[in-house]
């Protein structure tokens, strides 16, 4: 009898053994399921509500709209809704400061111009508050926009040696529209003015259509802008392009300078989508590559090219070298035309 009750109590123990072994296995497997499933939802957190997308060019711009074309591929592909805010002035570096200062977490993005990142840090650097390399995470190079030179169709000037002719005769008389001081036309116009040897009146703009309207109305005689902004009017018959910065398939008949003889062309500008500086980078491995899927959307390629732009996708990498060695070839230029001493 007590022989049986001792093997009773041993089975009972092992049994209680076995339980207590199986309950621990059971928790440690379940911790480990709950830190694999952790990791893999923070691994596709990244984005879990809207991004803010800023555009500092001004609503209605040939920039506006092509930043929201972006903007609306890139929501299809994230999954979430792009929500754009412009934040227009100064050469539209007050939208890229606002960027700069924003928050890291990839839910603030912005997108902007070569007059930002470039042109304005070159005539005039004490207006921009930030670093261009330093303050951003580059995501991808999205357009260039040939810039050329317009004048009204009912004006005397068939060509650009006509005008050039007339404003070397009438030195300031010709007044010309831009998007704004240290934008790429008016760097263009320092270029004309240096290369030609003709005078022109600056009247520049806060970007958008103003600089476009200016030139229908005959407040200026001359606009230099994004080719873009004048197709429907030339196409209208109201306006006359004289020149272009950058051969395309829609201008095919368009000199460059070079073409005429001269030894340079006119700057060519770009848009480009960054982030600010900092960003983490399982969010960058998430943004990167949807950014450059929505570059190469054939719709909205081609929905931009036709109104004149060029959509060309460069890496994070070779942007921020575009940015440094555009820089370096606008202070190059700045030095010798006499816009800055060193």
């Amino acid at each position: 009898m007590g022989q049986t009750i001792v093997v009773v109590g041993g089975l009972y123990r092992e049994k209680e053994v076995m339980k207590r072994f199986i309950g621990i296995a059971a928790a440690v497997a379940w911790v480990v399921h709950l830190s694999l499933a952790g990791t893999a939802v923070h691994a596709q957190s990244y984005p879990n509500h809207s991004i803010q997308l800023i555009i500092s060019i001004p609503a209605g711009g040939g920039g506006d709209i092509n930043g929201r074309i972006l903007a609306d591929d890139l929501g299809k592909i994230l999954g979430q809704q792009i929500i754009v805010t412009n934040k227009p002035g100064a050469s539209d570096t007050l939208g890229t400061d606002a960027l700069a200062k924003s928050k890291k977490d990839g839910y603030t993005l912005g997108y902007t111009s070569t007059a930002a990142m470039v042109y304005s840090r070159v005539t005039n650097p004490e207006t921009v508050p930030y670093d261009p390399v330093k303050d951003f995470d580059p995501l991808a190079l999205h357009t260039f926009y040939p810039l050329s030179v317009a004048v009204q169709a009912s004006s005397p000037w068939k060509t650009f040696k006509e005008l050039v002719d007339y404003a070397k005769k009438n030195p300031g008389k010709l007044r010309v529209s831009t998007a704004g001081v240290g934008s790429a036309a008016n760097f263009d116009v320092e270029i004309v003015q240096s290369l030609t040897g003709a005078q022109f009146t600056h009247v520049p703009f806060k970007g958008g259509e103003a600089v476009v309207t200016a030139l229908l109305g005959g407040h200026v005689e001359v606009s230099f802008d994004i080719a873009g902004k004048f197709m429907p009017h030339v196409d209208a018959g109201k306006l006359r392009l004289l020149l272009v910065s950058k051969k395309t398939s829609i201008f095919p008949n368009l000199p460059t300078l070079t073409e005429l003889g001269y030894k340079r062309d006119l700057l060519s500008g770009w848009h480009a989508m960054f982030g600010p500086a900092g960003m983490p980078e399982d969010v960058k491995k998430v943004i990167v590559p949807a950014v450059e899927k929505a570059v190469n959307s054939p719709e909205g390629k081609a929905k931009i090219e036709k109104l004149g732009y060029i959509v060309q996708y460069k890496s994070p990498a070779d942007l921020r070298k575009l940015i440094i060695d555009d820089y370096e070839t606008a202070h190059g230029i700045a030095v010798r035309l006499g816009l800055q001493n060193k």
